[in-house]
């Protein structure tokens, strides 16, 4: 029994050292009214069609993969824990997404060989969530993730990834 224990804790443990490592490139920032009291949002609605950019190619999003459904799907998540419902009939808030690629980022990056400093194009991937009080019509609340583009990486890494971007991005949103 305690082998069995051993094991399933070792895998557990390996599985969460193996997220935080496809994870420690993604930047998490958050800002929001100050004047906006958040207790008082309880419902939300989807402001227009989600806007991931379409990858043909495959090279950053998997082809069979949809990321609009998935994002859509962990912020419907993370909002939900926070006491909010879906509603289409006087919402209090408006929630956007949208996701942009910068394929030709540069950055410097120091040579293992050389120890010189080198330019190298580090494709680069952000994702962001916006929050608009329906009444208003203003933004009360953006979130942002940013991280080094993972070319063909596969479903699941995909998956964690937006996932860990979502997750981090709606912690940072005031109770």
């Amino acid at each position: 029994m305690k082998k069995v224990l051993l094991i399933a804790f070792s895998l557990i443990v390996m599985m969460l050292a193996g997220c935080s490592t496809v994870t420690q490139d993604i930047d998490i920032t958050a800002e929001s009214d100050p004047k906006v009291s958040f207790a008082g949002y309880k419902t939300y609605t989807w402001l227009g069609a989600a806007a991931i950019m379409f990858d043909e190619a495959g090279r950053w999003e998997p082809p069979t993969f949809d990321a609009d459904t998935e994002v859509k799907f962990y912020i419907d998540r993370e909002l939900r824990k926070r006491g909010m419902v879906e509603s289409s009939s006087n919402p209090d808030v408006a929630v956007a997404f949208a996701a942009g690629i910068d394929m030709d980022n540069i950055e410097v990056v120091k040579n293992a060989e050389t120890k010189l400093d080198t330019l190298e194009n580090i494709p680069k991937g952000a994702l962001m969530i916006i929050l608009i009080d329906v009444n208003s019509g203003q933004p009360i609340w953006v979130g942002a993730a940013a991280a080094d583009l993972q070319e063909n990486a596969d479903i699941e890494t995909t998956k964690i990834r937006l996932d860990y971007a979502v997750t981090q991005m709606l912690n940072k949103l005031p109770k």
